[in-house]
């Protein structure tokens, strides 16, 4: 008798679907985006008028409240809003957390790369010319820096490079005060910007024009956390759509091959034999196959995949969850039904995001609303 033709091999039927490689997000601050974000009048000149502002607006009740959260929780939360727009790796721009380390945490995070906050303060993180200094040549350096329209913003990319902290693994987080000569300066040492037009147009008014660094292979995109920038990278992209000069494709490449290759992550950002199985699937719109994932809102996502295993997906997935024998649980997301594996379930969890609620939630919220009527 022959051997049987059984393989271990789970069949997913993807006719009319289209499957990228998993996002990067090279600039959030994980633990804040649960946070009620700043009330915004007219635009601020820099980065440090802002974070002024920021200081009243922390002595808040709703954001004391917020903040009084066990951060392990929030920063859970900051991954899983990545993870439901298909963010599968991101920059968290922080001090490092033991809750980061987890080994069911939602998102891959960027590992062993160096980072200050900014040139001028406020006094929050590692000194800027010992942290350059202790990062490996071959590894990240980030800090926000030019992110202002004045001339305290303008000159913080000579000041930079008078430190001696502008080389090829500095990365630049908004740069929005960045002048053309100072993009080419930015160029020629081989560094990079962080953009995050979202963020940028909330605070500052305006953001950089981004067709230099995209054109020279400097460039990634970021969405920042929620106090300031948009609900998500994909929320991001979608905007930046048609917007800013670069093409479809171009703006893909800033949150996947572009990205990888700037910030050292040779397993991310690409569909290929031995890269990490980090997987977006999305139904295929018909023209251009790129727009289909850069014009659709989180819900349209149908299947997001996590080192080869279903995190969120549509209801018709239920049997690949079941097939690598992982429990779910039946969510709503931005009223569309879903799936999610249940260790991203937790009910304090699900409560800190907008728009994603189980079954049992969205009955409670249904009856308190009605309650108050």
């Amino acid at each position: 008798m022959a051997a049987a033709a059984w393989s271990p091999a789970l069949r997913i039927d993807l006719r009319d679907h289209l499957v990228f490689p998993g996002l990067i997000n090279a600039h959030d601050h994980l633990h804040v985006n649960a946070v009620p974000p700043l009330r915004t009048g007219a635009p601020f000149p820099n980065s440090y008028a802002w974070i002024e502002a920021f200081r009243a607006h922390f002595a808040e009740p709703a954001v004391i409240a917020a903040l009084a959260l066990p951060k392990a929780l929030r920063l859970r939360h900051g991954a899983l809003k990545n993870l439901l727009a298909g963010s599968t790796c991101v920059v968290h721009h922080d001090p490092w957390h033991a809750a980061l380390d987890a080994p069911d945490f939602p998102v891959a995070l960027l590992r062993d790369f160096g980072w200050s906050y900014a040139l001028a303060g406020p006094g929050y993180g590692p000194p800027v010319c010992a942290s350059f200094l202790a990062t490996p040549h071959h590894r990240p350096w980030m800090i926000h820096l030019a992110e202002g329209t004045d001339a305290t913003a303008r000159a913080e990319l000579a000041e930079l490079d008078r430190l001696g902290c502008l080389a090829a693994n500095s990365v630049l987080v908004h740069g929005v005060g960045l002048g053309a000569r100072d993009i080419e300066r930015v160029i020629a040492a081989g560094a990079a910007v962080a953009w995050c037009p979202g963020s940028n147009r909330t605070l500052l008014g305006r953001t950089l024009d981004p067709r230099r660094l995209c054109e020279a292979g400097r460039l990634l995109l970021g969405s920042d956390s929620r106090l300031s920038g948009e609900r998500d990278l994909l929320e991001e992209l979608r905007l930046a759509l048609d917007r800013y000069g670069l093409t479809p494709a171009q703006l893909l490449g800033l949150v996947t091959r572009d990205a990888a290759r700037i910030l050292g992550l040779p397993g991310c950002g690409r569909l290929s034999p031995g890269a990490h199985a980090d997987l977006l699937v999305v139904e295929d719109r018909g023209g251009d196959p790129v727009r289909s994932l850069l014009g659709i809102d989180r819900s349209d996502i149908r299947a997001v995949v996590r080192d080869g295993r279903p995190r969120i997906a549509d209801p018709e997935f239920a049997h690949w969850f079941a097939a690598l024998d992982i429990d779910t649980v039946s969510v709503t997301l931005d009223g569309r039904p879903k799936l999610i594996d249940r260790r991203l379930a937790d009910a304090p969890l699900l409560e800190l995001e907008p728009g994603l609620a189980t079954d049992a939630m969205a009955g409670a919220l249904f009856l308190a609303a009605a309650g108050a009527h």
